[in-house]
């Protein structure tokens, strides 16, 4: 029987992490849920030490310090492949990804594709609450990304993916040398240039309903920076 994993990275996401757990149980029964916290100082990670107490399907990876999505992601990587679950789903705790579609995502890989991305930039993907200059920003972002790294993907810089195995025992093989949210191109070029399949899935990005966002000036920064090291084949 197919056993996926949901990965959740969390930092400060204590108003957020225990509701959205419940719902990403009610999305898909099937799947456990490991959440990776970089030691939040709200006390996110106590929060799902509790939980675990009553909940069979949940698992905490307590990280010592704040150390990046990007390792974050390998770890729940690493984790997956280890516990022989056969796909990795990764998600925002900020209910910016809706859990209702994870079933299609994960369908996307039991249906042969190695990599299902949602997308907010195919027919049927829509953001919802996001100003005007930030809708412009992430759209020019993602261009840029795809122009100067060749990519047939329309959504580079979401987070809401389910890996296979067979992507996953890819990217193990290889640092990530990006740590932010540039993490993210960084993942998708490696797939892209492996050859491996990838399926848009459209989802509807929602801004955050509470806590504060990760995105800074310097994640933007690094993720420009990503870009032109990933274009000169680095």
């Amino acid at each position: 029987m197919a056993r996926p994993l949901v990965c959740i990275p969390t930092y400060n996401e204590a108003s957020n992490i225990l509701p959205l757990v419940e719902l990403v149980h009610e999305a898909a029964p099937d799947a456990d849920v490991l959440v990776i916290d970089d030691a939040s100082p709200d006390g996110t990670g106590d929060l799902v030490r509790d939980r675990m107490l009553k909940d069979a399907r949940l698992e905490l990876m307590a990280r010592p310090t704040k150390l990046g999505l990007g390792t974050a992601y390998m770890a729940g990587f690493a984790f997956g492949l280890q516990h022989g679950y056969d796909s990795v789903l990764t998600m925002d705790a900020d209910f910016s990804h809706p859990p209702d579609r994870i079933p299609a995502l994960m369908a996307a890989i039991r249906e042969g594709a190695h990599l299902s991305v949602g997308s907010r930039y195919v027919p049927g993907g829509a953001i919802q609450g996001w100003a005007a200059g930030r809708r412009v920003l992430s759209a020019t972002a993602n261009f840029v990304a795809r122009q100067l790294l060749r990519l047939h993907t329309h959504d580079c810089t979401g987070g809401f993916r389910c890996y296979s195995q067979r992507a996953l025992q890819f990217l193990v093989t290889q640092p990530l040398r990006s740590s932010g949210y540039s993490a993210l191109v960084e993942l998708l070029t490696r797939c892209e240039r492996a050859g491996l399949t990838i399926v848009e899935v459209p989802i509807t990005f929602t801004d955050r309903r509470a806590g504060q966002s990760k995105i800074s000036r310097q994640e933007i920064l690094r993720a420009m920076l990503t870009v032109l090291r990933l274009a000169g084949r680095g």
